[in-house]
């Protein structure tokens, strides 16, 4: 299927243009830049902690994120897992104003449980104050102590109630659903005095993981020699291919595109974390091949055509003859990844904002960029070609009139015969 038959664009024509255009997006990333006093990390980069959630019903996650809004924690990232929303992967990241909210970072088991206390309801709370315990976050040894002093200190038969809560909790995503599921006829109890000391929340704490600074300038660190490493890779790969001129004017772009999607990340305010660094990788991916097929196509035009045509226009057809091919694969992305932005949540949205700008990005680079600078190279070298030619010929002409001249200025100059004296005539005789 073509969109394009036929087409004679001068795309080329406005390189410099374009030139310009990318200077100016790029510099306009580097002011904001220094502006903001850099990007804004993830968790992932800056270091903070991750808290894994299971809720007894299904929560919208616009709630949540409405009550974290108020948590004096820094910026929160939540993930929903699965289908339903009852289990939430919460990041959150030392950027507090308080102190209380930096020095937290440290232990993950108390931001889990600012976290779990701000998203409790009004009877949650009451049973709080009330001073009962919430078994759904309790420890075993904790649910094991409340039994036993339950059930008037038999120890054996509190650590098996308390041994088969944690059986029931780990078949059911860490959750009790009701408290009528504690084994008080194992423990020795009555479910009215458990009932007097316990109730059951609507929120366990799956796990808790902290992302510390150091760890954060490791990958900070291991992204950027990723990101150097793919470069290096694709030039090589190539300037093998092709020839490193081509190797270089391909990596120039995907640099461009690297940097042009900073500056938009920049410009949005999105945060830089492990999924926008795949994000990049992938856009380095997507663009070299357009760019491939492009220059393989450049490869066979100079095959048919070699120097009767000028290198410029034979961009031009070879941009032309895969026009077709760059809309549709760069249209076919383009939708999936708008699809993502608008509809997969704001887990993904840092990912797809970045995706889409790299699909933009690497389509107008693969002609603006990479075809461009091979153009300018080549007519470079072709300038150089004539001019050594030029000056090959003048040296020639100069080297044939030089002998000449040469024998002329060393020719011995024959001496002028001596002018003869004129014989006097004989004087006749006198009569």
């Amino acid at each position: 299927m073509e969109f394009f038959k036929d087409t004679h664009y001068k795309f080329l024509k406005i390189k410099y243009w374009a030139f310009a255009l990318s200077f100016l997006i790029i510099a306009g990333g580097v002011v904001s830049l220094i502006v903001k006093g850099g990007f804004r990390m993830g968790v992932d980069f800056q270091g903070g902690t991750l808290v894994q959630l299971s809720f007894s019903q299904e929560t919208p996650i616009n709630q949540l994120r409405d009550k974290l809004g108020n948590l004096d924690l820094g910026s929160s990232t939540i993930q929903k897992m699965g289908g339903k929303g009852h289990e939430y992967v919460i990041r959150t990241q030392a950027t507090g104003s308080s102190k209380q909210a930096v020095e937290s970072m440290d232990n993950p088991g108390e931001v889990a449980q600012k976290i779990v206390d701000v998203l409790r309801d009004d009877e949650e709370k009451r049973q709080i104050a009330a001073g009962k315990l919430d078994l759904n976050l309790a420890e075993p040894s904790v649910v094991k102590n409340l039994l036993l002093s339950l059930n008037g200190g038999d120890e054996a038969k509190a650590a098996a109630a308390a041994e088969k809560v944690l059986e029931i909790k780990k078949g059911n995503s860490g959750l009790l659903k009701t408290i009528d599921q504690v084994p008080v006829s194992l423990a020795g109890v009555s479910m009215s005095k458990l009932r007097e000391k316990a109730f059951i929340g609507r929120t366990a704490i799956q796990r808790t993981e902290v992302v510390g600074s150091q760890v954060g300038k490791d990958l900070r660190r291991r992204a950027t020699l990723a990101t150097i490493w793919a470069l290096a890779g694709m030039m090589i790969y190539i300037a093998c291919r092709f020839q490193i001129v081509y190797g270089i004017a391909a990596v120039l772009p995907l640099a461009h595109d690297v940097l042009v999607t900073l500056a938009f990340i920049s410009f949005f305010n999105y945060e830089i974390s492990l999924t926008v660094i795949a994000a990049l990788l992938t856009i380095v991916g997507y663009s070299v091949n357009d760019t491939i097929v492009i220059f393989d196509r450049i490869r066979d035009n100079i095959k048919k055509y070699g120097t009767k045509m000028d290198f410029e226009d034979m961009l031009n057809l070879s941009i032309n003859e895969t026009l077709s091919r760059t809309i549709i694969t760069a249209l076919t992305v383009f939708m999936t990844v708008l699809c993502l932005y608008l509809f997969g949540g704001e887990v993904i949205k840092d990912f797809s904002f970045t995706m889409l700008v790299g699909v933009i990005s690497g389509s107008y680079s693969t002609i603006y960029q990479s075809c461009a600078w091979v153009g300018i190279w080549e007519k470079h070298k072709q300038k150089r070609k004539e001019k050594a030619k030029l000056e090959a010929a003048q040296k020639a002409a100069t080297e044939k009139t030089l002998p000449k001249k040469a024998e002329e200025a060393v020719a011995p100059v024959a001496p002028k015969a001596e002018a003869k004296p004129k014989a006097k005539p004989k004087a006749g005789k006198k009569k």
